[in-house]
């Protein structure tokens, strides 16, 4: 009886279907792709499959991240994918030597060198995504626009500013430190994945250990009843949207160190829809409420851990789209699965309840 009732607690967590799926798909790999699971160190670093999943995961688990806490709110940001290319066109215009229209020799635009300290590109890089947040999260708080048109404008225009910010122009990247956000290692491991981990700990710490993520699943199941509890759920908002444009900057900037280059109409191409299905599949409800950051960022790595499969197996980049909608809907599937258990558990709660009345209940009776 105990085992029954630990399963059912253990299949009721957010963390299981999604384990579950990433299990289903290494087990396809194994039987499949054993070289999947293969790793060579080269140079002290570690290379592989694996690694692989982490490191080109890491934009995409850093975007989800934030987006957990907007879905949270009941919200939805659909201009992370813009306001990655906004970020990106922002780290490569300052880093470029010869930021102007004057013709500059090759020798010079392709120098080892920047005119710009690496801490103030950060810093640029990381404020051009929380303004824009700020501006997502003031449309929706202040301006009461429903955030899937408020997201939509900046998802809209954001590219558009992005090629304003180049020029119309694909910049590649010389500045070799730069890399070391997309191409560095530490002990063996991709710097992107140390990067992940620090925010993930520090973003659960100040949703965990401070009233902040209580606040936000309040503002998600009931804002109105929030609002008469004293909580400011524009701030919380404002909060949400603000740290979704943070951690989609910093995602636009590990993007554009791994490939060198920054591109307006690429850089962060569909993240957005990415990130909604990696939130969705660690089981936070669209509606608001309820969250798990390590289900969104298991969710991130079922997404890339697919894809890498796709690739592995020669299925051509067209088609792969169409395999993530399958691993999506199945995955929902089995959601829909555990509300149905659910409810039916509460169903047979119910008609278990005895028909007799307690004397509290008797006391709810009107009088005659």
């Amino acid at each position: 009886m105990n085992y029954k009732a630990s399963f059912k607690r253990i299949r009721e967590s957010r963390l299981f279907w999604v384990l579950t799926a990433w299990a289903v798909i290494l087990g396809f790999n194994a039987l499949f792709i054993p070289e999947f699971f293969r790793i060579n160190i080269q140079d002290g670093h570690l290379y592989g499959n694996l690694i692989d999943v982490l490191n080109n995961g890491a934009p995409l688990m850093l975007v989800a991240i934030g987006m957990t806490l907007v879905i949270a709110t009941g919200g939805i940001d659909l201009s992370v994918g813009a306001v990655m290319a906004i970020s990106a066109a922002m780290g490569a215009v300052l880093i470029n030597p010869a930021p102007t229209d004057k013709l500059v020799s090759n020798e010079i635009l392709t120098r080892n060198a920047t005119n710009t300290p690496l801490a103030i590109i950060v810093l640029a890089t990381l404020a051009a995504g929380m303004l824009c947040g700020l501006w997502n999260g003031l449309l929706v708080s202040r301006a009461k626009i429903q955030p899937l048109v408020a997201t939509l404008i900046l998802m809209v225009a954001g590219r558009g500013i992005a090629q304003l910010i180049t020029n119309g122009q694909i910049i590649t990247i010389y500045y070799t430190p730069y890399f070391w956000f997309g191409n560095g290692y530490i002990l063996g491991l991709p710097v992107s994945i140390y990067i992940v981990a620090a925010v993930a700990i520090i973003t659960w710490i100040g949703v965990r250990k401070t009233p902040i993520g209580l606040f936000i699943e309040a503002v998600g199941i009931n804002p109105k009843a929030t609002y008469y509890s004293g909580i400011s759920a524009k701030n919380i908002q404002l909060l949400a949207y603000t740290f979704s444009g943070f951690c989609s900057a910093l995602a636009g900037l590990i993007l554009s160190s791994y490939v060198h280059s920054a591109d307006g109409n690429n850089n962060g191409l569909n993240y957005e829809l990415d990130a909604i299905l990696a939130v969705v599949m660690g089981g936070t409800m669209l509606s608001g409420g309820r969250f798990s950051l390590l289900a969104s960022v298991i969710g991130a790595m079922v997404i890339w851990t697919f894809t890498l499969s796709m690739y592995a197996l020669g299925v051509p980049a067209n088609a792969l789209l169409a395999g993530r909608a399958v691993l999506v809907l199945l995955v929902i599937l089995l959601y829909s699965d555990r509300r149905l258990i659910k409810r039916r558990s509460k169903s047979a709660d119910h008609q278990n309840k005895p028909d007799v009345m307690t004397s509290d209940e008797k006391l709810d009776l009107p009088r005659p």
